[in-house]
């Protein structure tokens, strides 16, 4: 995707993606290409934040402000450590090592609304469920999704009522219905 980005002249301000990418074959490319990049690390991923030798993430004494550390195979990046409600602690990491907490914190919040997205585009509108084994209609699914995502986006805005909600009402509308008059009807096998 990376390599596609760059052949079609995007010029992201960051590239966010998740730990299960922060490969250092991905962050290198995302570096070759120009771009600047934020992304949680893994705390067994090893750093030099001192010159002395390679420790864990997780041994590394990160303040709030971030810490300019080596990665290993890398180079130099800024980590910060933050602790959700629940007390689990995360490593981000980003290639900008002169960001700081606030600039850090606006972006989670633009990728977490990335990922709002996609739950909601899976859950709502069945993107990935598509059953058909043709291009033609695959595009076609998937295309139809999104339509369907952009409505209930639009719904959202209009009600206030969330994707989940307005599906549900769809779906509790057509049971109503079929119960009222049904096509098909069981009969008994005892």
């Amino acid at each position: 995707m990376l390599k596609e980005a760059k052949e079609r002249d995007f010029e992201p301000s960051f590239v966010l993606f998740d730990t299960w990418y922060a490969s250092l074959g991905n962050l290198k490319r995302v570096r070759d290409y120009g771009w600047h990049w934020l992304t949680r690390l893994k705390s067994n991923r090893l750093v030099n934040p001192d010159g002395e030798g390679n420790i864990p993430l997780s041994q590394a004494k990160i303040p709030p402000e971030g810490r300019v550390v080596h990665l290993k195979g890398y180079g130099f990046i800024k980590v910060f450590r933050t602790v959700s409600e629940n007390g689990d602690g995360q490593y981000w990491a980003t290639d900008d090592l002169q960001m700081d907490e606030a600039s850090r914190e606006d972006l989670e919040s633009q990728g977490w609304r990335i990922e709002v997205y996609h739950r909601g585009i899976k859950q709502c509108c069945g993107i990935e469920r598509a059953q058909v084994r043709k291009a033609v209609a695959q595009k076609n699914h998937f295309l139809y999704a999104l339509r369907a995502f952009l409505r209930l986006e639009i719904h959202k805005l209009r009600t206030g009522n969330s994707w989940y909600e307005a599906k549900a009402s769809i779906i509790r509308e057509a049971i109503r219905a079929y119960l009222g008059n049904p096509t098909y009807s069981l009969t008994p096998t005892a």
